[in-house]
């Protein structure tokens, strides 16, 4: 006779799955992509080696849900916050870089992870997705900003690949795991430069 889980079985395997990925997605956080190998994650879980196979097809694959599911995170908390503005693109816009460098500040080790650590192509994929996500977020703000005279007309596509490409290159140095922060440096400083360039770069008519 063949075997049926049943929905305890369903439950207990799910709470398992769960609980192998928060171990996977903790030690990205604390040592990046590259100290997430496969046997980290089952001893950090309490599980076998095997166990972890049991439940994901290879270490790419569990790898690349763990950065869908921290980056998807992290996009929602940002697009979030940007929707709670109200539709005024001057605001929405400071609210996006506020946002995005405010967390990647708090977490300097993931973010590192998530935006600039060499990884591999599963999750470089899933990285080229989260960047397609703010691209059009950032896209959205300046075509309605350019609409509502807040900002010149200009190319928003390409623009928004642009600034978003700015933003998070400017925090390079600041997230860098190898290196330690600039003594005396101030995040609040750091962004508020950031927030100068960007809207200098799309022709703000007035400072936000």
């Amino acid at each position: 006779m063949a075997y049926r889980p049943t929905a305890a079985t369903r439950r207990s395997a799910e709470a398992k799955r769960a609980s192998i990925l928060a171990t996977a997605r903790r030690i990205v956080a604390d040592s990046g992509f590259s100290g997430a190998t496969v046997a980290a994650i089952a001893e950090g879980s309490g599980v076998s080696v095997g166990s972890v196979y049991s439940y994901f097809d290879n270490r790419e694959a569990l790898l690349a849900e763990v950065f869908r599911d921290a980056a998807g995170y992290e996009f929602d908390q940002v697009r979030h916050a940007v929707e709670a503005v109200g539709g005024d693109p001057g605001r929405e816009l400071g609210t996006l870089i506020d946002v995005f460098a405010d967390r990647a500040l708090r977490g300097r080790r993931l973010a590192w992870s998530l935006l600039f650590e060499p990884v591999i192509p599963t999750v470089e994929a899933e990285r080229l997705h989260l960047r397609q996500s703010y691209r059009e977020l950032g896209e959205r703000i300046i075509t309605d900003g350019v609409a509502a005279g807040v900002f010149v007309d200009q190319d928003a596509p390409v623009v928004a690949s642009a600034v978003m490409g700015a933003i998070s290159e400017a925090l390079v140095g600041a997230l860098d795991p190898d290196t330690a922060p600039l003594p005396h440096s101030d995040p609040a400083e750091l962004v508020a430069t950031i927030r100068r360039f960007c809207f200098l770069a799309l022709g703000a008519t007035a400072p936000v």
